[in-house]
């Protein structure tokens, strides 16, 4: 007659090997449907903002293999076009020149032999009443009003009357007006006009003897 305790345990480990196997099973099940649901989602992200992998996904083939079912790449959506490139035209550089030093000494050389600039303005006046320095400030107007009236023709840039409205219009040289006050938008401008400005229209400078140094504005003067 069996033992009724050696039966038992035999059911009871043959019951425990069918769990587990069916443990194992469900274990191997799950993990698929998860690797499944992992992808599913995948592919439904990515359809949402990627219209070319929308559009591969509904002809058919796997969009997610590197290849696709039909072995070739879904075609790649057509680069953007280059944006035009502007060119803008580089503004022309200014160039410094140097000035000349010959004219410029000589007229200063000029208004110390007719005027005594070069004194007037060595002198320090400090010590000197309003009117010894208006007295000496005359001599040296009539003696400067002189060399310009005799080397330099002087004209007037703007012709207007000094307190009118003028008008700038667009491409007006900068050079010949200074624009003060706020400047607000494009030209034409208007205006008052405030001063008239002067314009050098003809230097004719005395010649000098080759050799000269035209540095020695005076010369220095000693009596015997």
């Amino acid at each position: 007659m069996p033992d009724p305790q050696s039966s038992l345990a035999q059911r009871l480990r043959a019951a425990a090997r069918s769990f587990v196997k069916w443990l194992v099973i469900a274990a191997k099940w799950t993990g698929r449907m998860l690797r499944h649901l992992g992808i599913a989602l995948l592919v439904f992200g990515r359809a949402l903002y990627d219209p070319a992998f929308a559009r591969a996904f509904n002809r058919g083939f796997d969009p997610t293999s590197p290849q696709g079912e039909t072995g070739a790449l879904p075609p790649a959506a057509p680069a953007p076009a280059p944006l035009p490139v502007q060119k803008v035209a580089p503004a022309p550089l200014a160039t410094l020149d140097k000035a000349p030093p010959d004219s410029a000494l000589l007229l200063l050389g000029l208004f110390q032999k007719e005027a005594r600039l070069v004194d007037f303005l060595q002198q320090d006046v400090a010590d000197y009443s309003d009117q010894q320095v208006g007295a000496a400030a005359r001599v040296v107007h009539q003696g400067l009003r002189r060399v310009l009236d005799d080397h330099v023709t002087i004209a007037p840039v703007r012709s207007e009357p000094e307190g009118g409205r003028v008008t700038l219009p667009a491409g007006f040289d900068p050079a010949e007006v200074r624009i003060t006050g706020q400047l607000v938008g494009e030209p034409p401008f208007r205006g008052t006009l405030v001063h008239g400005g002067w314009r050098a229209t003809e230097l004719h400078l005395p010649k000098v003897v080759s050799g000269r140094d035209l540095g020695i504005l005076a010369p220095a003067e000693v009596e015997l």
